[in-house]
């Protein structure tokens, strides 16, 4: 009897910690481009210079360029970019993607690369225009 009552409180307690299974919506990877997203400056002094007195004071300045995507979906068009700035994933442009919104970012995976999720900021979205003109043109028919 106790332990019916033991596999009963096991039962219930796996069933309490099980989790919802993520929903991914699919899109299509469009488009990628290269913007600007900051500069890198390094000043020319070095220790040494700066004992001696030959160092000058010139900056170096560099633009850095940031990976944005552009996803589109059957009702939107999301441009994103990588959360983390350092090591980038590059992504295959015209593949289809699975991606899910969390909070404040968007988690995105590619099964044909390695199906690891990624973390991208959300930069911008706007209505799929293909989507409606698609849908307008089969509702209008055939002109007569």
């Amino acid at each position: 009897m106790r332990c019916n009552y033991l596999l009963v409180i096991v039962l219930l307690a796996t069933v309490a910690y099980a989790k919802e299974p993520k929903h991914y919506q699919s899109g299509r990877l469009m488009k990628m481009e290269s913007v600007k997203c900051g500069t890198d400056e390094k000043n020319g002094k070095s220790l040494a210079g700066e004992m001696i007195g030959t160092d000058s004071s010139h900056m170096k300045t560099r633009e850095l360029l940031c990976q944005q995507y552009i996803l589109e979906t059957d009702k939107l068009v999301y441009t994103v970019q990588p959360k983390d700035d350092k090591h980038p994933a590059l992504l295959p442009v015209g593949e289809t993607a699975q991606f899910r919104l969390e909070k404040d970012k968007m988690l995105l995976r590619v099964e044909d690369m390695d199906n690891k999720e990624r973390e991208y900021i959300v930069i911008s979205m706007v209505p799929n225009n293909s989507a409606e003109t698609t849908h307008s043109a089969r509702d209008s028919g055939p002109a007569k």
